[in-house]
């Protein structure tokens, strides 16, 4: 039995990353950008007015209040700049700046006379007033978006105002999700029989996985059964998964096949138990494909702390992201641990009456409750030492998944009283 840390090193050594795959912009909310992006060009494209008033002509003296200035025309945003004869040019918010102009006063500031012929300035105009210059957001050349990045609104609208079109992405991974258990049935067709349960980390896994960055492209119930599910293997495979994800049956008892029935197949088992808890018997294996296995407890808690502790940190390289890194906040209360063993708890986060984050442990660790997971915010990880953590001590606070950037934000001061 290997630590924790070990473990996850161990997985992230066999996990690489993706081809890449070019999107549309319009498709590409979510995904992970494959390589850095440059910017093609200047943002703005142009100098342009960032007020509703009048392009001026200013020395680079400035031009004091109560000058007096013909109105030459006018210029609207979406209209080509022109040329124009000196004097004070009526523009609006966005128009580009003609050439020889260089400055803008805001029509609260200016009055009209002669038959609104002409212009007063109220107040004193310096050059460059009021003026986006081109490029002053982002200059063409510039380091545009960093390899890594999860696409999001932000970044969309900034490559949309650049003219980039198609995106190079990470090709998302391709996992396979068997479930096994005799009393495991399909919560959406059959009737519970006695000592039957519903299927629940199926639903869940499925879900967080594509929330992870990842399709699930197969999704079988095999019992337990190792030929049903050396079948379901081979479906995975012919389903080209890059990872298959199967819970139940690798423990030690006298249903739990997995391991033995990997060995039969040519498999090769990188590790098989955690110094963990919940979760402690997981299994991370390769396939002779070469497709990664990861065979998850089957109690609900240990499923998806073993989801997200090890499948989703392999799903982040296989991305092209960085690691992950926690978050640390104090406890609010004490916390003991006399298993010695790594903890992943359910937990929330929140902010005190002072504006101060802490981290709360829920009450209900048991691997198998359901509840607490939708009461939680965040995955509190706590080491086997010492036994006893103080209130205040600062613990590991994890998003619910890894690219829930909010997916840890109290909901309300209520729920994170």
């Amino acid at each position: 039995m290997i630590g924790y840390a070990e473990a996850l090193e161990t997985v992230r050594q066999h996990s690489t990353p993706l081809p890449t795959d070019s999107v549309a912009l319009d498709a590409a909310r979510g995904r992970v950008l494959a390589r850095a992006l440059i910017a093609p060009e200047s943002l703005p494209p142009f100098d342009n007015t960032a007020m509703d008033g009048y392009a001026l002509q200013v020395p680079a003296s400035g031009l004091p209040a109560g000058a007096r200035l013909p109105r030459v025309g006018e210029l609207a945003a979406g209209q080509a700049p022109g040329v124009h004869a000196a004097g004070a040019l009526e523009i609006m918010t966005g128009a580009p700046i003609p050439p020889s102009f260089n400055a803008v006063i805001p029509v609260e500031q200016i009055r009209l006379e002669d038959g609104d012929r002409l212009i007063v300035t109220e107040q004193a105009v310096s050059p460059g007033q009021h003026i986006r210059a081109a490029g002053q957001d982002i200059a063409a050349g510039a380091p545009l978006l960093e390899a890594g990045r999860v696409l999001d609104a932000a970044a969309l609208a900034l490559c949309a105002a650049l003219g980039v079109n198609s995106l190079p992405v990470a090709r998302r991974p391709r996992v396979a999700l068997i479930n096994t258990g005799n009393e495991v049935v399909d919560p959406a067709t059959e009737r519970l029989q006695p000592g039957q349960i519903r299927d629940s980390n199926g639903p869940y896994l499925r879900e967080r996985l594509r929330d992870a960055g990842a399709d699930c492209v197969l999704h079988v119930r095999t019992g337990d059964d190792p030929e049903a599910w050396i079948a379901a293997i081979h479906r995975a495979e012919s389903a080209r998964a890059d990872i298959v994800v199967t819970t139940g049956a690798v423990s030690m008892g006298k249903y739990d096949f997995i391991p033995d029935t990997l060995r039969n197949i040519g498999a090769l088992t990188h590790f098989h138990k955690v110094r963990m808890r919940p979760g402690k018997p997981i299994l991370f294996a390769r396939l002779a494909t070469g497709a990664l296995c990861f065979g998850l407890p089957g109690n609900p808690a240990s499923c998806a702390v073993g989801l997200r502790f090890f499948v989703e940190p392999a799903i982040r390289r296989m991305l092209g992201m960085a690691d992950e890194q926690a978050l640390r906040l104090p406890l609010r209360h004490s916390h003991d641990n006399p298993s010695g063993l790594t903890l992943f708890l359910k937990g929330r986060w929140g902010i005190d009456g002072e504006g101060r984050a802490f981290a709360d442990v829920l009450p209900g660790q048991e691997s198998f409750r359901l509840r607490p997971l939708l009461l939680s915010n965040a995955w509190l990880q706590r080491p086997g030492e010492p036994t006893t953590l103080p209130a205040g001590h600062a613990v590991a606070v994890f998003p619910l998944g890894h690219l829930d950037a909010t997916g840890c934000l109290p909901r309300s001061a209520e729920h994170a009283a």
